[in-house]
């Protein structure tokens, strides 16, 4: 697979995530894995139109949230659009320091490394990602990915695996107080919480065996 995306003549620092995630050896055991939980705030929901307004994540690893390895970043509004600032609280000239898409891109995947990604609703924020990505002559994200909503109805095996749980009700569910909603950061934060308590609870009857808990999502493809 490596050998597919040296041809395709991508930028020097998205061949270097792939090699990074292409030689992991850490999935075998599941207390080695380093997860990364992430969070999007953007411009809306359209994956053509709208934009990628802050990236926040925050690693897990070995039954611990890590506070000290986490990830927050700005990026510059391309895209503004003025009614959602209610929502996530982003102004288009704002004090916090902005970088552009790719620099964000970039560091972002630096951080990543050959982590396994863990959100709520995988699906939407890496499609976002991969469209940003997709600006840059780069290809879809290859990390390993967990959704807490598909984690929850694998542990609840009564639930219609096709009901949406949203981030409010999982708080709920799992007890765990939803500080600072709608910011990337903190909702990265809460959803590592959530995360926490289901392998808690999955571990009380099943082995934590990372191949059963993969999302497998569709990827957007414009």
């Amino acid at each position: 697979m490596l050998q597919f995306f040296k041809r395709k003549k991508h930028p020097e620092y998205w061949k270097n995530y792939i090699a990074k995630v292409e030689n992991c050896t850490k999935y075998a055991s599941f207390d080695h894995i380093r997860f990364v939980v992430l969070d999007t705030e953007t411009t809306g929901f359209d994956y053509n139109e709208d934009r990628i307004l802050s990236i926040g994540a925050i690693a897990v690893q070995s039954n611990k949230i890590l506070v000290a390895d986490s990830f927050e970043i700005y990026i510059e509004q391309e895209v503004f659009k003025k009614e959602t600032v209610k929502i996530h609280g982003i102004r288009k000239y704002g004090t916090q320091p902005k970088f552009n898409e790719e620099e964000a891109l970039i560091q972002f995947l630096e951080y990543l490394d050959d982590a396994v990604i863990v959100a709520h609703h995988t699906a939407f924020d890496i499609n976002m990602i991969n469209c940003a990505l997709k600006r840059y002559n780069a290809s879809p994200l290859i990390s390993k990915i967990l959704d807490t909503n598909y984690i929850h109805k694998k542990i609840v095996s009564t639930v219609d695996m096709n009901k949406i749980f949203s981030l409010d009700e999982l708080c709920k569910i799992y007890n765990v107080k939803p500080h600072d909603r709608h910011t990337a950061s903190g909702d990265a934060l809460i959803t590592a919480q959530i995360f926490l308590k289901q392998l808690g609870k999955y571990k009380k009857n099943n082995a934590l065996n990372l191949q059963d808990l993969i999302y497998n999502y569709y990827p957007f493809s414009s």
